[in-house]
């Protein structure tokens, strides 16, 4: 994992240095606040490890500056990753860097989530983006999901999951420590139902996911 951190800094700090996909610029820093902050949850969730090793695709959304999704694409190999980015140009620079360090099993969109129907069985996660309330019902689903956020410590001071458990089945909700943070909170959610019948006019006007792998 360290000699892939080491090409992917590279490459942020170096060719694409000027466009400021992230503010960490040691390698140390680097490695322990984006690559270990991405890939903690496989060692310390069974839920989250095993929803990922059951799914043949896992959409990450907003990933700014390949996070979690390059990390998890490197791992493993055999899983489709998709990644959503309302940033244009983030899309299109992690798109090559991904292409530079071999992640074939990954493409990057310049696509909201909320423009996109979930017409297969997939995992999704967040890291750094707004509230879990927020986002939850942007999701437009036909088939079974369950999504990660990745969150601060701060999480229960600052959000609540009562809102989302209409629809939503809390399956993950884990505090754990990462060296040089003050920890990190991971909740996991699955739809509770999943929409039947007549496609619903707002559905049909989305893209299928299913198109864009």
């Amino acid at each position: 994992m360290k000699e892939f951190a080491k090409k992917y800094h590279d490459l942020l700090t170096g060719e694409y240095g000027g466009i400021n996909l992230t503010r960490i610029t040691t390698f140390e820093e680097f490695y322990q606040k984006q690559i270990v902050d991405s890939i903690i949850p496989l060692e310390v969730s069974k839920v989250f490890k095993k929803t990922l090793e059951n799914n043949k695709v896992v959409v990450d959304v907003g990933f700014g500056g390949g996070f979690p999704i390059l990390p998890l694409a490197y791992l493993y190999p055999d899983k489709k990753f998709i990644g959503f980015e309302a940033r244009g140009k983030k899309a299109k620079v992690v798109q090559e860097i991904a292409d530079k360090l071999g992640l074939k099993n990954v493409k990057c969109y310049h696509q909201r989530i909320e423009t996109v129907n979930i017409d297969i069985p997939i995992m999704m996660t967040f890291k750094a983006v707004g509230t879990i309330e927020k986002f939850v019902p942007m999701i437009k689903y036909r088939e079974d999901m369950t999504v990660f956020f990745y969150k601060g410590p701060s999480f229960y001071e600052l959000e609540e999951l009562e809102p989302t458990e209409k629809k939503w089945k809390v399956v993950e909700e884990l505090f754990y420590d990462l060296e040089g943070t003050d920890g990190r909170t991971l909740i996991g959610l699955k739809n509770k139902t999943v929409p039947r019948g007549t496609l619903k006019k707002e559905i049909k006007n989305l893209v299928n996911l299913s198109q864009l792998i």
